[in-house]
């Protein structure tokens, strides 16, 4: 029985079989078992009792993705103490701010991020210290007292300082046992190379853990060592964000040399997808099941699937939730709707936000709801559907827009990989559609091509009023597009196109 997030040894485990493969050296790969890491999670908890942490208090760990990162952050919760992912691409600023909003106070880290850290830190470097700092692999996991916190994540911060999101033992062994109820999953191998300070590669990686799979750890993102790893290890699971997918099937040359033949899931989370991104992936991996799914660090990495009636679910549909999840779709009146923002209750919410109580009370209902602030709807059938974020949504001209619902319009163009739509501000309409569109290579696309597509496939409000063409988008720390970035540039282009025809 599962009582400590930070120890999912099954006692059928066969402790030889393969775990973890390491590609933080491409050319170099580590191989280690299961046993291999339940030895070294020990080890850590050993480590950390030595140096007189006690439990509840606070392990942050600053790295790229690697195997030392798993175990530090499963060692430190079998300890009875809490692990503090953080995102090493924050700046430094926010950094030294996340170290002291979650009290950490001994930090796991690379070579590479250790002068992110201020002076005076207790810190184990992964390089340099490791070795000398791990305990003999003898160690009693903790049991932990009920609603005990297990990790604290720091959400992205792209709209100001990042919130701390305690989260429990109790609800997340919850999403724990929820994703390997279908099982068995012991041949399954998946590949993972979003962040691990990040909801969605943590997941994976508990979920392989659990359900005594194995797991590709990538240090982080690059589209033409994603693929070859899914030849090299005969990888059958692979997980990303959709950014990430779209990303790889662009690699022609790559994709045509590897022997893809062995994957049979491709899930995609953390952000919507488009019809055509579900087409691309079915001609890329055509034997491979395409699911799409949807959590939130507030409140969970499981929320919806299959439908308990056996109904089919469309393409780009979340699904229906899944058991043990609530969900209400709430409008603007505040009444229950099929179009609104999605509140969730599930056994994995958070309590509320680390320090921040007024914060938690936005967002926290006093029944145990937590509003999520992305738009739903739900069809005839049950199913439902993300819109977009509700921050995200801007006005023009009275008409509603929902960047993500013009996204999805401009990828179903033959000759458009990928769009991003934002706000630029307008004196007359209040706002308008900007776009930002990767081309198919080769493609002939002009600006009025794109233009005359929208109006032509949508109302008018929703078409873009200037498009500019990228080979790549700017990525967050999270593998996501990042919005604010793009945002900023095309305030400035609109700007400069407002200014050229003023000057006219």
């Amino acid at each position: 029985m599962l009582f400590n997030l930070g120890d999912l040894v099954a006692p059928t485990q066969d402790p030889a079989a393969t775990a973890l493969i390491d590609c933080l050296d491409w050319e170099r790969p580590v191989h280690y078992s299961h046993g291999d890491m339940d030895r070294l999670a020990r080890s850590v908890a050993n480590g950390l009792r030595r140096k007189g942490l006690t439990p509840g208090q606070r392990i942050g760990i600053l790295a790229a993705n690697r195997a030392e990162f798993l175990a530090a952050y499963f060692g430190s919760m079998r300890a009875g103490l809490v692990a503090v992912p953080i995102n090493h691409k924050f700046p430094r600023a926010t950094i030294e701010f996340v170290l002291q909003d979650a009290d950490v106070r001994l930090v796991f880290c690379d070579a590479a991020r250790r002068s992110l850290l201020p002076a005076g830190m207790p810190t184990v470097e992964f390089e340099s210290d490791w070795q000398g700092f791990l305990g003999p692999p003898e160690f009693d996991t903790v049991h932990p007292d009920p609603g005990a916190i297990a990790m604290i994540l720091y959400t992205s911060g792209s709209t100001g300082r990042p919130k701390g999101v305690p989260l429990d033992h109790e609800g997340h062994l919850w999403t724990v046992r929820s994703r390997i109820a279908p099982g068995p999953f012991k041949d399954q191998r998946l590949l993972v190379a979003a962040p691990l300070f990040h909801m969605n590669a943590l997941g994976s990686a508990k979920f392989a853990l659990a359900a005594q799979a194995s797991m590709v750890l990538m240090p982080q993102f690059d589209a033409r060592h994603y693929i070859e790893a899914i030849g090299r290890y005969g990888v059958t699971w692979v997980t990303s964000v959709p950014t990430m997918i779209a990303m790889a099937v662009r690699e022609k040359e790559t994709l045509a040399r590897t022997d893809l033949s062995s994957v049979r899931t491709v899930r995609m989370g953390s952000a919507p997808i488009t019809q055509k991104l579900v087409d691309d992936v079915r001609r890329v991996f055509p034997a491979a099941t395409v699911l799409n799914s949807y959590g939130t660090t507030e409140a969970g990495p499981v929320m919806f699937g299959p439908s308990p009636e056996g109904k089919k679910k469309p393409d780009i549909a979340l699904g229906w939730p899944m058991p043990g999840v609530e969900v209400r779709l709430v409008d603007a009146d505040g009444c229950d709707a099929d179009e609104g923002v999605l509140w969730i209750r599930t056994p994995a919410n958070m309590k509320g936000y680390l320090n921040l109580p007024q914060k938690s009370a936005e967002v926290l209902t006093t029944d145990g709801w937590y509003i999520s602030g992305d738009v739903f709807r739900r069809d005839d059938q049950g199913a439902y559907f993300f819109v977009g974020r509700a921050d995200d949504m801007f006005v023009c001209g009275g008409e509603n827009i929902y960047p993500g619902e013009v996204e999805h319009m401009l990828e179903t163009h033959p000759d458009i990989m990928q769009s991003c739509v934002v706000a630029v501000p307008d004196e007359i309409k209040g706002a308008k559609p900007f776009a930002f569109v990767i081309p198919r290579p080769g493609a002939a696309l002009t600006e009025d091509d794109v233009k005359q597509y929208a109006l032509s496939n949508a109302p008018a409000y929703q078409h873009p009023r200037q498009v500019t063409f990228m080979g790549e988008f700017p990525l967050a720390g999270t593998n996501k597009v990042d919005r604010k970035i793009l945002a900023a540039l095309a305030l400035q282009q609109w700007r400069g196109s407002e200014a050229g025809d003023a000057g006219r």
